[in-house]
């Protein structure tokens, strides 16, 4: 005994029954099919588009100039809608540009209907997309230009507190804290110029380039490009409405930015750990057992976005893989991560900003860092400074270290006559060795650790971010 399904859904006054289709939609599958309920973030990219697609067509004689005013018109209308809240997506409105259309002919009447000529939502999807992501984008280069600007100034204002510098998490030389948070910054710096760079790839119009083979009615595309505040258009139709290179770039973008600030919050959760930063406690959470617990839930959930990111990447990466030319469904799983990524990243570089702005430091802590065993390389750089080879003096500096460490006692105590045992060549100013700022003092060149070195990484940070 067969069985059939009954279709119940409405495919929408766009797609309605009586063309293509005899009936209307499985209701699941309208669920399914939909992505108003996500790209409806796109309205006003949508509108944008629409109007300058009204203008074009009317400019090649598709519309008259007085249709293209009306359209125009009503899609201030419908935009204004949006931005009130009063917009009212109704069933059969699959996407943001169905939504938009089908309202736009219930203000404006049977002349809305025009608008779409020539043009499919494969180069307008596209379209929008890539307006909104360089919007996104440009904002966020803006949020990166605040968080640098913040840490750089907290880095000014603690530029003479000392702290330990570790390799292998083995303490290692001694490093003014400042030079170690610029060591994160100068990582977002270089996220910013990636960013940068990748905003002219992804702002060049699709729009014109109809489905997949082009526009019938010869829009002109630059004129498209230049309404919309592009660089320039897209070479080839076919690729524009299927090319989401620009949304991966993006995605790989943010699972590395957000691996740099997940790296600046593990130092920070293993220096709070060490009572050398104290958490503001807007960035913390207590326990719902323990009342003396003060957890730095803020830097741990920093920590663990940059694996979700990389997640997003792999991911649509993935979908595209396999993708025929030209525009597929597929490609509309690209909205959810993308928006994702946005307001991951935006939410992420806020809360970091917060965190840094209202850090406090425990310069007496940080100090307890420092151990003599530090200066060891300062000891062996003392010989190589009267002419001794390093790699003999680094396996001399050794022996006075495990000397220390045979005797029990911290190297800076070992006396000039034991040091002398090891290599006559040490002299009385040798015990000159064990001061932290000389040391740090010592590492004056481009990129180091020195006051003044460490003060023209802060000024360039600071004028770096002013041009964000």
């Amino acid at each position: 005994m067969s069985s059939t399904t009954e279709v119940t859904g409405a495919r929408g006054g766009l797609f309605g029954a009586g063309g293509r289709f005899k009936g209307g939609t499985d209701p699941i599958m309208e669920k399914f099919n939909e992505s108003i309920s996500f790209d409806k973030r796109m309205w006003d990219q949508d509108i944008r588009g629409s109007i300058a697609y009204a203008k074009a067509i009317a400019k090649v004689g598709i519309i008259t100039a007085e249709e293209s005013n009306i359209l125009v018109d009503g899609l201030g209308k419908v935009r204004e809608e949006w931005a009130n809240g009063t917009f009212e997506i109704k069933a059969g409105d699959e996407d943001i540009h169905t939504a938009n259309e089908r309202r736009l002919t219930e203000l404006v009447g049977p002349v809305g209907g025009k608008l779409h000529t020539g043009r499919s939502r494969n180069d307008q999807v596209a379209t929008d997309t890539r307006l909104w992501t360089v919007e996104a984008e440009r904002n966020i280069l803006k949020d990166i230009g605040t968080f640098l600007t913040v840490g750089a100034e907290f880095a000014a204002a603690h530029i003479d507190t000392l702290t330990s510098g570790y390799t292998h998490l083995q303490p290692a030389q001694p490093i003014r804290f400042s030079h170690w948070l610029m060591s994160h910054l100068a990582a977002v710096v270089r996220d910013a110029q990636r960013l940068q760079e990748m905003i002219p790839r992804a702002n060049m119009c699709p729009l014109g380039s109809g489905a997949l083979a082009g526009n019938a009615f010869g829009v002109d595309r630059e004129f498209l490009a230049k309404e919309l505040g592009f660089d320039g258009v897209t070479s080839n139709s076919l690729d524009a409405t299927c090319d989401r290179d620009f949304v991966v770039e993006f995605l790989m973008w943010s699972a590395l930015l957000l691996t740099h600030i997940s790296q600046l919050a593990e130092d920070l959760i293993i220096t709070n750990l060490q009572r050398g930063v104290t958490i503001d406690d807007a960035y913390a959470t207590g326990s719902s057992l323990m009342p003396q617990k003060k957890n730095p839930d803020a830097l741990e959930l920093l920590r663990g976005k940059a694996g979700i990111a990389l997640g997003r990447a792999f991911g649509l990466t993935a979908t595209l893989k396999g993708l025929p030319r030209a525009y597929n469904k597929d490609l509309q799983e690209d909205k959810i991560p993308l928006f994702e990524a946005v307001d991951t990243v935006k939410d992420c570089l806020a809360i970091a900003t917060g965190v840094i702005a209202t850090l406090k430091l425990n310069p007496q802590n940080l100090m307890k860092s420092l151990c003599p065993e530090m200066l060891a390389t300062d000891l062996a750089d003392y010989l190589v400074r009267k002419g001794v080879p390093f790699r003999e003096t680094h396996h001399i500096s050794g022996a006075c270290v495990r000397l220390a460490e045979e005797s029990n006692v911290s190297i800076d105590t070992l006396t000039l006559e034991q040091l002398q045992e090891i290599d006559a060549r040490f002299e009385e100013d040798v015990m000159k060795v064990w001061d932290y700022e000389a040391s740090v003092e010592r590492k004056s060149s481009i990129g180091g650790t020195s006051k003044a070195s460490v003060q023209k990484q802060i000024d360039d940070c600071l004028a770096f971010a002013k041009t964000l």
